[in-house]
């Protein structure tokens, strides 16, 4: 098993910076090569460039209520769930499909949260 991550191109792990502003402000967020790759498909696949998928992230986000302290995980997460989404199907692997037309609503609700499917009562006793 551990073969397949020990002979992986060690380059996957390699730490890259990069630099860009957000709302006037430069930022600069340093994650791995294979999080960026990552995140470079999902840009691509709305139209966008990296940076501006990053900042796009950014003011959804804080629309949203979020806090993003640590916005560098929130971005790691972002790549692992657009990868864990293509593998349950909910995300074409057709990189022509972008992810903007997708029915979020309907995936996030076929979601489990804590084990327990969105949108359904938990009955519990006291």
């Amino acid at each position: 098993m551990c073969k397949l991550f020990i002979n992986a191109d060690p380059q996957l792990w390699v730490s890259r910076t990069h630099s860009l502003r957000i709302d006037g402000m430069v930022t600069s967020v340093r994650i791995e090569n294979a999080f960026w790759r990552v995140l470079e498909e999902v840009a691509e696949r709305d139209g966008m460039n990296l940076p501006q998928m990053i900042t796009r992230l950014y003011h959804e986000s804080i629309d949203a209520g979020h806090d993003l302290g640590n916005f560098t995980s929130f971005l790691r997460v972002c790549a692992m769930r657009y990868l864990a989404l293509q593998l349950s199907g909910d995300i074409p692997a057709d990189n022509r499909v972008a992810i903007a037309s997708l029915d979020a609503e309907g995936i996030l609700a076929r979601e489990p949260v804590s084990g327990v499917p969105r949108g359904r009562a938990v009955k519990t006793t006291h």
